[in-house]
This record gives structure tokens, sequence and C-alpha cells, in this order.
């Protein structure tokens, strides 16, 4: 071994750089000052007063010589250096400076570990606020701090892997089913939103629905069409049972079979009652476009005695306890049970109930019906063309609807 090592002083002397041996490395033994054993093309070993025997590569950049460390000897063999050398004179031969690219991963990883997963959240989160309803913006931050943040906040992004994030998703599942994959696939934003910017490599998400329980959700609870009569005699013998305002909420939501929250949360403003017209704008719907609702002449009288009751209120049916902000949801919902109908029609059932009556009973056909529901067409190419509103046939409708209520309320009361 000490042979080895006089012959490579010897070759040095002579100006002669052999490539270096195992043997020649182990042998080298410090001195007072470091010194190098050149490996050739730049690579040399070098020895330090400490006995360290580190690795560096010399290189020249845009004209300027440079040094990178590649590591000690023994743990990166020769092999392994000169596997190193070559990726590293690749780099440079196309410009790039693998000491700045040593320092920019660096940053980089270090920027990783230190974004945990709530501060990225927040980010992307910050990026679809202006998108979004405030009032859904305010329910998916909700959602985040509920059933996320507590399992995975404080985790830098690299840190969480399929596992983790499944173990998370699967707390939630017990206490929450119908919103688990939805959250999935919110995180899974996240982490798409984290990998384009450069944040993160992959998304820990990818593939995990197929470890969740499935969950079926089911429709709103609706009468049928047949249930109907029965169903308008006992509102209307519940009338002196509820107040006023609640009454004629209900008798709106069967005239007019829009969203709950569209009807509580509705304005003076949005009724035109000289064109028989409530125009509900953009930001109250869910699908974020206007929608029209011709008003019949049954559907304006209770608009006008609402009008006698809460005309100087911002909203037309402003709440019992806090006249300012609108009546609860639950109002009409709560009414319905009381009636004898829980598990049997909700606020969003009058839309069922209202698409079968229109259909079945009236004869018109599905695309009218539907867009006075203010659906849209699923398909985008079908969004895109199909813009009819069909409105003089929705007037006609809605007129012809609210007739048919008054009709089966007069055969059923005859009846009884």
């Amino acid at each position: 071994m000490a042979g080895s090592y006089r012959n490579f002083q010897q070759q040095k002397s002579r100006g002669i750089v052999m490539p270096l041996t195992n043997r020649a490395c182990q042998a080298a033994k410090p001195k007072i000052k470091s010194y190098k054993m050149a490996d050739g093309e730049g690579l040399y070993l070098e020895v330090t007063p400490a006995g360290t025997k580190l690795w560096r590569l010399k290189y020249r950049l845009h004209g300027k010589e440079k040094r990178i460390s590649m590591g000690a000897y023994p743990t990166v063999s020769i092999v392994d250096a000169r596997k190193a050398k070559e990726e590293i004179k690749k780099e440079i031969s196309f410009g790039v400076d693998p000491v700045l690219k040593r320092w920019q991963t660096a940053q980089t990883n270090a920027l990783r570990q230190q974004l945990d997963f709530k501060s990225m959240s927040m980010e992307w989160y910050d990026k679809q606020v202006p998108l979004w309803k405030p009032k859904h913006a305010a329910i998916i931050k909700h959602r985040f701090e509920k059933y996320i943040f507590p399992s995975l906040g404080e985790f830098p992004l690299a840190e969480i892997k399929p596992l983790l994030m499944l173990s998370c998703l699967q707390k939630m599942e017990k206490t929450a089913p119908d919103l688990t994959r939805r959250m999935k696939a919110m995180c899974s934003h996240v982490f798409k939103y984290a990998i384009a910017t450069g944040r993160a490599e992959n998304d820990p998400t990818y593939g995990l629905e197929a470890a969740l329980k499935k969950f079926k959700s089911g429709h709103y609870a609706a009468i049928s069409v047949d249930e109907f009569p029965e169903f308008l005699s006992c509102l209307t013998h519940y009338q002196p049972h509820v107040h006023r305002q609640t009454f004629l909420a209900l008798r709106l939501l069967l005239l007019t079979f829009v969203r709950t929250c569209e009807l509580v949360e509705a304005q003076w403003e949005e009724i035109h009652f000289e064109k028989a017209m409530w125009v509900i704008p953009a930001e109250r719907m869910k699908m974020n476009l206007p929608h029209m609702i011709p008003l019949s002449r049954q559907a304006l009288a209770i608009f006008r005695e609402l009008k006698e009751m809460n005309g100087e209120r911002e909203f037309i049916f402003p709440g019992y306890y806090h006249p300012r902000k609108p009546m609860s949801k639950n109002t009409m919902l709560v009414a319905i049970k009381r009636m004898g109908y829980s598990g049997k029609m909700t606020g969003h059932g009058f839309r069922s109930l209202a698409l079968g009556i229109l259909k079945e009973k009236l004869g018109y056909a599905h695309e009218i019906a539907d867009r006075q529901l203010a659906h849209v067409p699923k398909s985008s190419v079908d969004r895109a063309y199909d813009r009819a509103l069909f409105l003089p046939q929705r007037i006609k409708m809605m007129q012809e609807y609210a007739d048919y209520i008054d009709q089966v309320e007069s055969k059923r009361g005859n009846e009884d």
C-alpha cells in the first residue's frame, strides 16, 4: 500500500497524472498542510491535516476557475466520484453552474421543509376566493380548519405521504362520510397547486379513493305528484298554527320552486311588480348566473301582502328576532315537520314536486321546466350553444302551474 502511494508521488513529480487507485487513496497520510492527489480532468482528492479525504472537482465556466466538493472518501468511492464528475461536466457543457444549482436545490428543499400544509392550503385558498361566492368560500375554509388542519396542518408538504393522508381522511369518514371524498379532492387541488409552483413533487392523495368507503348520497325528501293533494290540504289546514310570514314563505316556495336560500335571502329590489318578474342576481345563484322567475297572479298577491308586512325592511323575509338578517332556512323545514312530513318532504323537495307536476300533469317539455329550475345543460358544448331562456313559454307555464294548484286545492276542499 505504501509502495502504491510512493509510485503516485513519483509520477506526480514527473508531471504524469495517473488515475487514482483505492490503495493510493487509502495509503495517503495527513501532512502539516492540505495536499491534492489528482485523478484527472480536474477531479482530485484533497487530504487535510486532520486526515479527512475530500473529493473536489476543478472546472472553468464563463472564463472563471471554480471548485465544487463531491463528498468524502471512502463514503464516496472513486467510481462514484468519477460518475459525479461526468454528470457535472455535462451540466457545465450546457452552461449550468453546478455550485449555483446545488445552492438552489438546497434552498428549495429548505423551503419545502419550512412550508407546512396549512400555509400552502391558505395560499391556494386565497387564489380561489375571488372565483367563489363568499358563502362557499367560508364553508371550504371551515372544512379545512375542522377536518384537515388538526391532523396535517403543521406537517411540511414533503413529509405528507399517502399513508398519512389516508389516516386523516379515514378519521374524517367516522364523523363526516359524505364530505370525505370532497375534502380529498380539495387537498388534491392544494398539492397540484404546490407542484405547479415548484413547492411539491407529487400528490399523495392520488388513488386514495380506492381505500375510502363508498358513500351514496340520497335525494332530498319529496312527496310524489299523487301525494300532492293531501299535502296541499294539510298545508291549508296548518295555516292557523304557524306564523303568517312562514306560511306565505311556504306558499311562495310552492309557487316559484326556487331554492330555499334563494327565497329567504330575497330582497325587495329583486321584485318587479309592474313586469310580474322576480330577477335573482347572479351572486345569489348556485350557478352564478342571473335567474328570471315569472310571477303568477297568485305569487304577486303574496308578494304584495308581504310588502305591507315588511316593505320597510331590506329582506322580504326578515328574521323574527334579528330583522336585519334574513329568516332562517330551518323555519320552513320545522313547519313541514310539524305538519307531519318529517323525512317525507323538504324545502328542496318543492322543486322535484313542481318538475313532476309540470311534466306529468301540464305536459311541459323537460327543457322548459328544467330551465325554470335554473338548471344548466351538463355538457360544456350544450352550455355554449343552448342559450334559450324559453321566457314566453315559462311565463305561460308558471301561471298554468299556479292555476293547477288552485284547482287541486278547490277540489280537495269540496271533497273534505
